[in-house]
């Protein structure tokens, strides 16, 4: 029996309600299928941890990390007490970038007994390959003079090696789904990283003649999401536009706090980390009506990473056949607790 090594990060709000439940779907799952354990190593870093040390995670945090297969991530935040800038970089961003996590892998999906807010949703099932490491969000830029000539900077930085690296990615993930693949681009408007980024495409596209291409702008594609999700496959985009478009394709599937997410070193050199797309939510910790599907869905993607693809459509089979039942948490128009729906997943495991 293959035992996995897996760094616990709860963080803040729900992610220590969420987190928890999500594990024990993980436990089950492992002991069904018999042929691999979780080892979880749980870490207290967050805003919590960086009210009493002035630091969201230990200087040595990410050296700890390098040790561990692969880490689990619940939510970081507590802006009223913590601002997001020093949250953000001191602890995911930092993570994200110190162990290399390239590529950010987030799926949107019509799960059965979940009702979209779409009039005809038509089953969409939607990858986004978001490029995880510059673009848009270069740390490049700064501010110069005051008052009425004050100047603001960001640069959009992007390479030729991560950009290629985030489309192959897509093109090999979409060999194992319906063989289609979307850039997002805006060329008409940015006149300098988006032609960069068609050339790199359309080279790309020439090493994988069996998939399918499309090129749409950013701006379309976002109404496209919403008009003909359906159409779309996989989608690869740089870090600022597949930030959108994910947001999105939570939103159409009728809630971010659903949503999964991978940031992925797919060279395998160090951890990759698996989180949900929703925040913190302070308001409703504690509460015990948080919703752990985001949570569970992130934990499919990790077993689907590490080879494990039955067990993983087992917890995403599991999920819709909760969904199906009406149990439901709050914020998808149910009733049921977090601990109700995650009894319920176990179950239908």
């Amino acid at each position: 029996m293959h035992t996995y090594k897996i760094a616990v990060i709860s963080g803040d709000g729900i992610g220590t309600e969420v987190v928890p439940a999500a594990i024990e779907v993980l436990d089950k799952v492992a002991r069904l299928d018999g042929g691999f354990q979780f080892q979880w190593t749980y870490f207290p870093w967050g805003c919590d941890y960086y009210l009493e040390h002035g630091e969201m995670m230990p200087e040595d945090g990410l050296e700890t990390l390098k040790q561990f297969d692969q880490i689990f991530l619940g939510a970081v935040g507590m802006p009223e007490l913590v601002p997001d800038h020093i949250s953000l970089w001191g602890l995911l961003i930092k993570i994200r970038r110190g162990l290399k996590q390239s590529i950010n892998v987030r799926p949107a999906k019509l799960l059965a007994g979940l009702e979209s807010p779409l009039k005809n949703p038509e089953n969409f099932d939607i990858t986004v390959v978001r490029e995880n490491s510059e673009g848009e969000y270069s740390d490049s830029g700064g501010r110069m003079h005051s008052g009425a000539d004050e100047i603001a900077i960001q640069n959009a930085v992007f390479t030729r090696k991560s950009t290629e690296r985030a489309m192959r990615y897509a093109f090999e993930i979409a060999k194992n789904s319906r063989n289609h693949v979307t850039s997002a681009t805006k060329s008409n408007g940015l006149t300098y990283s988006m032609p960069f980024w068609d050339e790199v495409f359309n080279e790309v596209k020439e090493d994988y003649p069996e998939i399918d291409t499309a090129v749409n702008h950013i701006d379309a594609l976002a109404a496209f999401f919403v008009m003909k999700p359906q159409a779309f496959d996989v989608i690869v985009a740089s870090n600022l536009f597949g930030d959108i478009l994910t947001d999105l394709g939570g939103a159409i599937m009728g809630s971010i706090g659903i949503a999964p997410a991978a940031n992925l070193n797919i060279e395998r050199e160090y951890p990759s980390m698996f989180e949900p797309v929703h925040g913190s939510a302070p308001d409703i910790a504690g509460k015990g009506i948080a919703n752990p599907i985001g949570q569970i869905w992130t934990g499919k993607m990790m077993l689907d990473f590490l080879g494990h693809h039955e067990a993983g459509t087992r917890v995403l089979d599991a999920i819709e056949k909760t969904l199906a039942s009406g149990i439901k948490t709050g914020d998808i128009g149910g009733s049921s607790t977090l601990a109700e729906v995650k009894e319920a997943i176990k179950q239908n495991l």
